[in-house]
């Protein structure tokens, strides 16, 4: 018959628990998470209302386009990677820009997150309800045209190599092409809140804080 090993026994149990608990633990962190995708074309002011929400209301702002940028410069061989397929016009996969936003998360020690510039597409958005169990309370999408946008960005001074009228106009159609299919879906859901972005500054804000207090309750309406 074959030996009994009850310390080897034990230690098996062990560490199934532990990883039971640890997997236990991670699903239950990602369910207490709220998170509020951030949309809207180039220039729509996605960044500057963020900075304000973060400011009123102590949440974490996270851009995926950041944290990409960010990793590429780490000199790790998936930041090479990463810069790589940028420079060959590839699309980086939605894999990697999940885990990035993950491991931000996780790191944060924060349970509200406002995710700028993501989903960039309906591929993004399901790696990302994939890989972390768990999609956005919200969608905050600042809707203005794209005359206003090409103006706004060609008058701004960041030194952007970016901000020239071809290289804009490509980016608002990959904006209507790729996100807005993302907008649609979550339309249908009953979860996008759409702010007109083609007013006063103050006025975008108080209609961006309103909604976030109301969507996000009880923990910010006092906040209002």
């Amino acid at each position: 018959s074959r030996p009994w090993h009850p310390v080897q026994t034990t230690t098996k149990r062990t560490r199934v628990a532990c990883w039971e608990t640890h997997a236990l633990a991670t699903a239950l962190g990602a369910m207490a998470r709220r998170i509020v995708f951030v949309l809207g074309g180039p220039g729509s002011g996605k960044g500057t209302n963020c900075t304000r929400l973060v400011e009123d209301f102590g949440v974490v702002h996270l851009s995926a386009g950041d944290l990409l940028r960010a990793h590429m410069k780490s000199g790790s061989p998936e930041g090479e990677m990463i810069a790589d397929l940028i420079k060959q016009g590839k699309i980086v996969p939605s894999s990697v820009t999940v885990s990035l936003l993950q491991k931000a998360m996780d790191e944060s020690g924060k349970d509200t997150f406002l995710i700028d510039g993501f989903p960039r597409n309906v591929e993004n958005r399901d790696s990302f309800v994939k890989q972390t169990g768990c999609d956005c309370e919200f969608v905050l999408f600042f809707d203005c045209p794209e005359s206003v946008l090409e103006k706004r960005l060609l008058g701004r001074n960041e030194g952007r190599t970016d901000d020239n009228i071809e290289t804009i106009k490509k980016r608002f159609r990959t904006f209507i092409e790729s996100s807005m299919p993302v907008v649609e879906l979550y339309e249908k859901l009953g979860k996008v809140c759409r702010v007109n972005s083609d007013q006063d500054k103050e006025k975008v804000y108080e209609q961006t804080k309103l909604y976030f207090s109301e969507r996000l309750k009880p923990s910010f309406a006092s906040a209002n």
